[in-house]
């Protein structure tokens, strides 16, 4: 089995809301805190290593650092091959910070896209547009109805029931 089915059995296989799972989350949490904290510091610099490295440099449990690896690769410029990854696997974190900002309000991880290391990335106005941008991909937004005796969109002059709204 690989590391990131591992890690996901030992996450996602118990009940979020238990005792244990609390305990699960709230120290992975707590770490992927400050991994970001350290990384956001220094975005020009690419951190990489295997995955073993990453997790002692953070000293993180091999299986936590397996998850940040999970929850970050969609935010890289370039993802690392995190299906296949074994402990000794070389990967990379160039972080496309857009993208990272944008992610992070995706999962609601207020803790992390509210870092104050941000202030010194992205304008206040930029992360206003990303979070407004994320907030209403998620939005569904219904066409007004066209009532049956409306002018017809089409353009004919007709009446909607008369013209493309006619039952065929």
């Amino acid at each position: 089995m690989g590391l990131l089915q591992e890690w996901r059995e030992y996450a996602y296989g118990v009940e979020l809301n238990s005792k244990e799972g609390k305990a699960i989350w709230d120290k992975y949490f707590e770490q992927e805190k400050a991994i970001y904290q350290q990384l956001l510091a220094a975005p020009e610099k690419v951190v990489s290593g295997t995955v073993q490295e990453l997790a002692d440099k953070y000293g993180m449990e091999l299986n936590y650092m397996v998850g940040f690896l999970d929850g970050i690769n969609e935010s890289l410029k370039e993802p690392n091959p995190i299906e296949e990854m074994e402990a000794d696997t070389v990967v990379k974190l160039p972080i496309d910070l857009e993208s990272l900002y944008y992610h992070m309000v995706e999962a609601g991880a207020d803790w992390l896209y509210e870092l104050p290391e941000w202030d010194e990335l992205l304008t206040p106005e930029r992360r206003k547009e990303l979070y407004r941008e994320q907030k209403k991909s998620g939005t569904i937004v219904k066409e007004r109805k066209i009532g049956r005796n409306e002018p017809c969109p089409c353009g004919s002059g007709k009446k909607y029931k008369y013209c493309c709204g006619r039952a065929k």
